[in-house]
């Protein structure tokens, strides 16, 4: 039987990434035992916001044979984002797509200049491969 404590703290990342888009709308609503797999259920607000808690599952296991998400994703491909106080094109890359050098096709979808986005302004975060 699989111990659902030390496979929380196995997932803990997943978790934690999944908590850090809830200002975007992204919901944990329960994590359980299915099995001897954890179960987590959740919803996020894009398939780009999906991709990345896909890419956190895979780098916790590769084959997360004893993990199982429940993801329902409750908008479409692109992820909509309001620039901040502080925010870079590059950072918020990093952030929703795991890697800041991505900014350039983020501008070019958005026909805006990387380095001069004003706070307020939402964009959409495309799909990238």
């Amino acid at each position: 039987m699989a111990d659902q404590a030390a496979l929380e703290q196995k997932y803990a990342p997943v978790g934690a990434e999944l908590t850090s888009f809830s200002d975007v709308g992204a919901k944990m609503e329960g994590i359980f035992m299915e099995g001897d797999k954890l179960a987590l259920k959740c919803s996020v607000p894009s398939k780009v916001v999906s991709n990345r808690i896909w890419d956190i599952i895979k780098r916790v296991d590769p084959s997360y044979s004893d993990f199982d998400i429940q993801m329902q994703v409750t908008g479409g491909d692109a992820q909509p984002y309001t620039i901040k106080s502080g925010d870079t094109l590059s950072a918020v890359c990093l952030r929703f797509y795991g890697h800041a050098n991505l900014y350039p096709k983020v501008a070019e979808a958005n026909h805006a200049d990387a380095n001069n986005i004003p706070v307020g302004t939402t964009i959409q975060l495309p799909l990238l491969s």
